[in-house]
């Protein structure tokens, strides 16, 4: 087994946890968590999006988002409506407060990433970005194949 420090799991939460750390202060100037932020990311990219949409698109857990979404309603950075079809579901919307500080946040969020590229440069930023995507593809599909032949074993079992 590989030294605990030399995990992909650890390697790559030491370097989320380096690239956060300069990110987190302009977050606190703005008063939004990291959580918050990727929502409101997520919204101002995708546009309004269902409860389960914005789980995935954030990879927070559903009740984390029962808990950030009233204090950002009641900031009047988002808005919360239901369904017509479904009064279950609900769609969350960024509102114009929202866009405001998305807005306010881009020149620091920009100057960080400066720094980042003066650091460890373009070309390398590009292509880590590309491996981490592919990355990301070849496990999901790996992820598939797995839960495929799980599907065939279980199926094998209750055919016994």
């Amino acid at each position: 087994m590989r030294p605990f420090s030399e995990s992909l799991p650890m390697t790559l939460l030491r370097a989320r946890e380096a690239v956060m750390r300069l990110f987190r202060p302009g977050l606190r100037k703005r008063g939004v968590t990291e959580q918050q932020w990727r929502i409101l990311r997520a919204l101002a990219h995708a546009g309004p999006l269902e409860i389960t949409e914005l789980a995935d698109a954030t990879f927070l857990l559903a009740p984390s988002l029962s808990r950030i979404l009233p204090q950002l309603e009641q900031r009047q950075l988002i808005s919360r409506r239901q369904v017509d079809s479904d009064l279950r579901r609900s769609v969350i919307r960024l509102e114009p407060q929202g866009l405001r500080l998305i807005a306010a946040h881009a020149p620091y969020s920009e100057e960080v990433y400066t720094q980042i590229l003066k650091r460890f440069g373009e070309r390398k930023l590009t292509q880590l970005s590309e491996l981490l995507h592919e990355l990301e593809e070849a496990l999901q599909a790996l992820d598939s194949e797995q839960a495929s032949t799980a599907k065939r074993s279980d199926r094998k079992v209750l055919e016994r």
